[in-house]
C-alpha cells in the first residue's frame, strides 16, 4: 500500500520552505553585497595596491590620463575617522543624557512628548541637516574662525552629532529601562540617594546596552553621506584643523560617481567595500557586546547572584541590593565559572564567597558613609553633590536637545512658508515642471513609484521572514542567530553602500540605468530589516494561547497563521509599512545612485525620478533655488511628523486594545 503526504501536508511543507527562503534573504543580500563590491573593486586593488589604497595620501583621478592615476584613501579614512569621533563626543555624551533624563528625571506628563521629540529628530532626512548646517552652522563658525572658513571638523562633528542623538538616546533609553526595578529599589532602600542610585547601580547595569547605542551612533556617523558633503569643504587632505575642509569616505564617493569610469569607477567602489568591511566589524563587535551581557537563559543579564523574586522582605532587599553593588565582582565570577565549565557544586561555592565579599564591601562602604556623614558631612555632601550635577548635566542636556529641535524646525518653517508665498504655493506643489519652471509633482509621483516598488518586495519577503522566525524556528538555534545577526548587519550597512550594490547589480548587471525601478529594488533591500523586526515584535505579541486553541479546533499551521495570528498583528504590519516609508522619504544617498537626479516628471518606472529628498539636495546644490530648497525642506518636516504621528496614533490603539 502506497503512503502518500496529504494536501495539506505538502503545502505545510511548501509554506514553511518558504518562509524559511524568505528569512535567508537577508543573509543572502549581506553576502551579495559583499561579493558584488569586492568584484567591482578588485581592478582598483591589482592596479594600485591593497597598501597603497589603504595608506596612500594622493587621490588623482587621472585628469591627464591613466599614466597619472593615483588612488589613496588615507586621508579620507583620517578624515571619517576624526569627523566621527566629535560627532561621538557631541552626540553620544547628549543621547546618553537624554536617555537618564527621559528614564528617571523627565515628569512623567512629559515622557511622551520627550519621546516623540526624539523619534521626530531622528526621522528628519539628513539632507535637511546639511542644509541647516550649510545655512546656520557654517555661517555662525565663519565668524569665530581665524580663517574666515566655516566648514570642516567641527562644523561636520556638530551636524552629526545632531543627527546621531536619537539614536543613542533611543537605544540607551531601552537599555536602561531594562534594568530590573529591584536593582534600583534595593539601593534606595539601602539609604542612597536618587541620584546615587541612578549613575552608581542602574547606568552601571546598562553598559552594555549604552556601549551598543553608542556603536550605532558611530556607524550611522561613519556612513552619512549628503549632511557631510554640505559642510566638509570637500578637499581631499588630511584635516588640519577645526575649521580646514576634508573629505571622508561617503563624500568622495557620491562626489565623483556621477562621471567616473574605469580604474576610477572601481577605486570609488573598493573604498566603499573598505566602508562596508568596517561597518561589519563594528557590528560583529557589538554583536559580541551585546550577547556578552545577555544570560544563557535569554532574560539578558547573566548576573545570576541577584534575582528580584528572592528579594523579599527587608532581608532579602538588603541581600539583593547588595548582590546589585557587587555587580562588577558577579561579572567577573560568571566569566569565570563559564570558562571552568560552570560546574554545579563549585559555581554555588563561588556564588556564596562572592555575595559574603559583597556584603562585607557594603557595610563597610555603608560604616564609612556613616562615619563621614557624623564626624563632617563634607565628603558625604561632596559626593551627593557630584551625583546631583550629574542629574542637572542631563537635564542641560535634555534642553539642548529640545532647544536644537525647536530651532531647527522653526528655521525650516519661518523659511519655507517665506518661500511658499514667494514661489506659488499652489504652482510649486502641482504646476508644470521644465522650461525653466521649478515644480514638486514630479517628486510626488517619483516618490510614490518608489515606495510601491520598495513595498512590493519587502513587505511580502519581510513578513514571511517573521512568520519561519517566530512560528517555525526553534528558540535559541543556530540559524535563528545567524539570521538574527544578518539581518542587524544590513539594518547597519550604510545608504552609501546600498547605492554602490544597486549601481552594479541593477543599473549595470540588469542593465535598468537610471531608473525608479533600479532605486525601488534598492530600497526594498534597505528596508527589509525594519519590515522583519517589526512584524516579529508583533507576532511575539500574539498570545500563544489564540495558536492552541485554534490547534485544539483541529486547524493547521497555516490555517492558524493566516486567520488568527496575522490578523491579530496587522497593526504591527502597519507600523512596518509606516516606518518603511519614512526611511523610503528620508533617503538620498543611495537614489542619487541609483534612480538619477532629474526634475522632470518621469515617465515610467523605467525612467529616472527625484524623490522629495533628492529634489531638496539638487535645488540646494546648485544654488539657484534658494527658495525652493526651503519649501522643499518644509513639505519634507510635514511628511516626517505625519508619518510620526500615524506611527503614534497605531501604538495607542495597540496599548489600548491590549
Amino acid at each position: 500500500m502506497k503512503v502518500g503526504l496529504s494536501k495539506s501536508s505538502i503545502k505545510e511543507y511548501v509554506a514553511k520552505a518558504v518562509f524559511a527562503l524568505a528569512a535567508c534573504f537577508a543573509v543572502l543580500s549581506v553576502t551579495a553585497i559583499i561579493c558584488y563590491l569586492l568584484y567591482a573593486g578588485i581592478p582598483a586593488f591589482r592596479e594600485t595596491g591593497v597598501g597603497n589604497f589603504l595608506f596612500g595620501t594622493t587621490w588623482a583621478p587621472g585628469y591627464d590620463g591613466p599614466a597619472s592615476e593615483k588612488f589613496g584613501i588615507l586621508p579620507m579614512i583620517v578624515g571619517s575617522t576624526v569627523a566621527t569621533g566629535g560627532a561621538l563626543l557631541i552626540g553620544g555624551s547628549l543621547g546618553v543624557a537624554v536617555a537618564v533624563f527621559i528614564v528617571y528625571f523627565c515628569p512623567k506628563k512629559l515622557k511622551g512628548a520627550m519621546v516623540g521629540l526624539v523619534s521626530i529628530l531622528a526621522g528628519i532626512p539628513s539632507v535637511i541637516y546639511g542644509y541647516f548646517g550649510l545655512k546656520q552652522i557654517v555661517p555662525a563658525l565663519a565668524g569665530i574662525s581665524p580663517n574666515g572658513n566655516g566648514t570642516g571638523i567641527l562644523a561636520v562633528s556638530l551636524v552629526l552629532g545632531i543627527m546621531i542623538l536619537p539614536t543613542v538616546a533611543s537605544l540607551a533609553k531601552d537599555a536602561l529601562l531594562a534594568v530590573p526595578d529591584a536593582y534600583f529599589e534595593g539601593s534606595l532602600a539601602l539609604g542612597m540617594t536618587k541620584e546615587q542610585s541612578v549613575f552608581r547601580i542602574a547606568v552601571p547595569s546598562a553598559k552594555s546596552g549604552i556601549l551598543t547605542a553608542l556603536g550605532l551612533g558611530i556607524g550611522r556617523a561613519v556612513g552619512e553621506t549628503m549632511a557631510v558633503i554640505m559642510v566638509a569643504g570637500n578637499t581631499v587632505q588630511f584635516p588640519k584643523g577645526l575649521f580646514e575642509g576634508f573629505m571622508t569616505l561617503t563624500g568622495n564617493i557620491v562626489m565623483d560617481m556621477s562621471y567616473a569610469s574605469g580604474v576610477h569607477r572601481s577605486a570609488l567602489v573598493a573604498t566603499g567595500f573598505v566602508l562596508l568591511i568596517f561597518i561589519l566589524v563594528l557590528n560583529g563587535a557589538l554583536y559580541a557586546v551585546k550577547n556578552s551581557g545577555k544570560r544563557a537563559d535569554g532574560t539578558g543579564f547573566r548576573f545570576r547572584a541577584a534575582k528580584p523574586e528572592r528579594a523579599a522582605g527587608f532581608v532579602g532587599t538588603v541581600s539583593y541590593a547588595a548582590k546589585c553593588a557587587a555587580y562588577p565582582f558577579a561579572v567577573v565570577y560568571d566569566k569565570a565559572a563559564d570558562a571552568c565549565g560552570n560546574i554545579a557544586g563549585k559555581a554555588r561555592k563561588k556564588l556564596n564567597c562572592a555575595v559574603s565579599r559583597a556584603s562585607l564591601a557594603l557595610s563597610s562602604a555603608r560604616k564609612k558613609i556613616s562615619g563621614e556623614r557624623e564626624d563632617t558631612g563634607t565628603k558625604y555632601v561632596s559626593k551627593t553633590g557630584y551625583f546631583a550635577f550629574l542629574k542637572y548635566l542631563c537635564i542641560a542636556g535634555s534642553l539642548l536637545m529640545i532647544a536644537s529641535i525647536f530651532y531647527l524646525i522653526g528655521f525650516i518653517v519661518v523659511k519655507g512658508v517665506s518661500a511658499f508665498t514667494q514661489i506659488g504655493f499652489a504652482d510649486f506643489l502641482f504646476g508644470e515642471s521644465g522650461a525653466g519652471k521649478n515644480s514638486l509633482a514630479p517628486a510626488f509621483v517619483s516618490t510614490g513609484a518608489l515606495i510601491g516598488i520598495a513595498l512590493a518586495i519587502s513587505l511580502p519577503v519581510g513578513i514571511c521572514a517573521a512568520i519561519y522566525l517566530v512560528e517555525y524556528a526553534k528558540s535559541g538555534s543556530r540559524l535563528v542567530s545567524v539570521i538574527r545577526l544578518f539581518t542587524d548587519t544590513l539594518s547597519g550597512i550604510p545608504s552609501i553602500v546600498f547605492g554602490l550594490f544597486g549601481v552594479i547589480v541593477f543599473n549595470d548587471a540588469l542593465g535598468l540605468g537610471y531608473s525608479l525601478l533600479s532605486g525601488g529594488l534598492t530600497l526594498s533591500v534597505m528596508i527589509l530589516p525594519t519590515v522583519v523586526r517589526a512584524v516579529e515584535e508583533s507576532l511575539l505579541n500574539v498570545p500563544a494561547s489564540y495558536r492552541e486553541a485554534s490547534y485544539a479546533l483541529g486547524a493547521g499551521k497555516i490555517h492558524t497563521i493566516g486567520r488568527i495570528v496575522l490578523p491579530c498583528a496587522l497593526k504591527g504590519i502597519l507600523t512596518a509599512t509606516v516606518l518603511s516609508i519614512g526611511r523610503i522619504v528620508s533617503e538620498s544617498a543611495a537614489l542619487l545612485l541609483t534612480a538619477g537626479s532629474v526634475k522632470n516628471m518621469p515617465k515610467g518606472i523605467t525612467s529616472p525620478g527625484s524623490s522629495f529628498a533628492v529634489m531638496m539636495y539638487m535645488f540646494a546644490s546648485e544654488g539657484l533655488y534658494m527658495n525652493e530648497a526651503y519649501a522643499t525642506a518644509l513639505v519634507l518636516i510635514v511628511l516626517v511628523v505625519v508619518i510620526n504621528a500615524l506611527v503614534f496614533a497605531i501604538g495607542s490603539k495597540k496599548e489600548k486594545k491590549a
